[in-house]
């Protein structure tokens, strides 16, 4: 149910992290979240999630630019998640009122070694810093606590364009951090004030962040904050069926332009495709 079907005007948004450069698959999740609101009279969105401060490089902001415009996308709105650390400081405060964060120390290996139930890309957290005063210690993470969480909001439910009225199971996620020991917010907490604060009303994204959306869903419900109508898209894929990645050797978007590829051709044929793939 997006938004297109009543009055509020439709906005999407694209938002990467300028850790890298943009590859096919960034391209078809851009053209998508483009393609949905433009088609609806609505407002795109690009958004920087450059919080990483290790890691983001203000060269790769420029590529990613150039790289949409050569695809033939244009914006409505550009903002960088730098300029919102206000905006992630007081929804943490504000959780930290509630009673459902606690800090953690734990490391990934900590974390690795102490699991026995590997979940996605990850394990879950095993809870080892939960109940212990490790705001002692110095850095710490925050962890949402979600047995305090998931009874304080009751029973919550999110709509998917594919998947329709999905239950929020928010504690099947495990202790996610929301504020990290080199960032002042995690993936979720800034994903979720974010879309909020813009006025976020159709998330368009991979479906390899649909377990996500529970923790988002229970921090809407935590915050007061509105939930988006979600669209979860499938994965765009090489000829030998993994998913486009860089870590793949998904070809970068910059390596085509520079190479003298024609943008606005490859974008219509990732249309015509149902981006289910194509060759550059």
């Amino acid at each position: 149910m997006s938004a297109d079907s009543g009055s509020t005007p439709v906005v999407t948004r694209f938002a990467p992290s300028p850790t890298g450069r943009l590859h096919m698959g960034h391209a078809a999740s851009a053209i998508r979240a483009h393609d949905f609101a433009r088609a609806r009279g609505g407002r795109f969105l690009l958004r920087i999630e450059d919080i990483d401060g290790t890691r983001s490089r203000p060269e790769h902001v420029a590529t990613i630019r150039e790289d949409l415009a050569w695809l033939g996308l244009d914006w409505d709105d550009l903002t960088f998640q730098s300029d919102r650390l206000g905006l992630y400081a007081a929804a943490l405060e504000r959780l930290k009122e509630t009673g459902v964060l606690y800090p953690c120390v734990c490391t990934r290996a900590d974390i690795a070694a102490a699991s026995l139930a590997p979940h996605g890309p990850e394990p879950v957290y095993p809870g080892t810093c939960r109940g212990k005063d490790c705001a002692m210690h110095a850095p710490h993470a925050w962890r949402i606590d979600m047995a305090r969480a998931v009874p304080i909001t009751g029973p919550l439910a999110w709509w998917d364009e594919t998947a329709g009225t999905v239950r929020c199971e928010a504690l099947a996620q495990g202790d996610v951090v929301l504020a990290r020991k080199d960032a002042p917010a995690s993936y979720h907490l800034a994903v979720t004030v974010d879309d909020a604060a813009q006025g976020v009303t159709d998330v368009v994204r991979g479906v390899d962040l649909f377990s996500a959306t529970h923790v988002h869903r229970l921090l809407q419900a935590l915050l007061g904050l509105p939930t988006p109508a979600y669209h979860h898209h499938t994965l765009l894929t090489g000829a030998d069926g993994e998913r486009l990645a860089k870590r793949h050797g998904a070809p970068a978007l910059a390596a085509m332009r520079e190479a003298g590829a024609d943008g606005l051709a490859l974008a219509e044929r990732l249309r015509a495709t149902g981006f289910s793939g194509v060759n550059a």
